[in-house]
């Protein structure tokens, strides 16, 4: 059954460009593109074939590297799914623009914590982002798992304010490594942590990133590549090193009064280049 209906949408996928050039198309309007993006990401489990609409048949630009570029790469995508395998819990969305970010909890290929960013243009979906971690078996010090916590989005006047804020903290903390800044960006030890490895509160960031240190594990991101947010929470993806390894991060913080109250987080190795199933790179966000 399962795979009778990724035909489907394999089908659905490839006669939409002419229908396109043919239909008023204007019922796309009538959905808001955070909505959009939910419907497409639980199709994935249920199947249905409605939010494959939502993507511009004619440009669809991935930069998930495992997967081809274009509608062709989503259905091999979908072929490659053990049936009844997916499960998909959209957690939190936001809208920026023309960009929809999201967390999820998946069961994709196993289970696993993921951040996706698509962009529109009239109405239509026409570019993908993400960044995937495998889920813990157990919550982090601080008994929380990678996407409980606050969801409400609040202080829609101060979204540009909050992403100033939270891209100083980038910079300043992670890029440039200058800790005489880190308390500024903090209420007090008042902070709530969703890594896996970090417990809660400024004193347990201290500590865990002093403790790394002292085993010759740092962490540095080396590029800001794009900032967005929706009130009070703000995504900022970035590209550096853990170690020895070569990643894309992927941070979600939570601002409250001009101060980081909250972050969740998913770090991915990026994949060597010679495996790459698209040339479109991890990053690459329009100017």
């Amino acid at each position: 059954m399962k795979s009778t209906l990724i035909v489907a949408i394999i089908i659905s996928i490839f006669g939409l460009s002419s229908c396109y050039a043919q239909e008023d198309i204007s019922f796309l309007k009538n959905v808001s593109n955070k909505d959009k993006v939910i419907a497409l990401l639980k199709s994935m489990e249920t199947g249905a074939q409605e939010p494959v609409s939502y993507i511009n048949p004619n440009k669809y630009i991935q930069h998930n590297l495992g997967v081809a570029d274009g509608l062709a790469g989503f259905g091999a995508l979908l072929q490659a799914l053990p049936p009844n395998s997916v499960k998909v819990h959209t957690i939190r969305a936001f809208t920026d623009g023309d960009y929809v970010f999201t967390q999820t909890d998946y069961n994709f290929f196993g289970p696993k914590i993921g951040f996706d960013v698509f962009r529109f243009e009239d109405g239509l979906i026409v570019e993908h982002w993400d960044n995937l971690q495998v889920t813990p078996e157990k919550p982090n010090p601080g008994g929380h798992t990678m996407v409980d916590g606050a969801t409400k989005i609040t202080d829609l006047n101060k979204t540009e304010a909050n992403k100033e804020i939270v891209k100083g903290f980038v910079t300043d903390i992670l890029m440039n490594g200058d800790m005489s800044k880190l308390a500024g960006y903090f209420d007090g030890d008042n902070y709530i942590q969703h890594n896996p490895n970090i417990p809660d509160q400024l004193s347990g960031l201290g500590a865990t990133l002093e403790a790394l240190a002292k085993q010759g594990i740092f962490m540095k991101y080396d590029t800001i590549h794009k900032v967005l947010g929706q009130g009070n929470f703000v995504l900022v993806i970035s590209e550096g090193h853990f170690g020895e390894d070569h990643n894309s991060f992927y941070d979600l913080f939570r601002v409250k009064n001009g101060k980081i109250a909250e972050h969740w987080d998913v770090v991915e190795k990026i994949t060597p280049k010679k495996d790459w199933k698209n040339q479109n790179g991890k990053f690459n966000f329009p100017k």
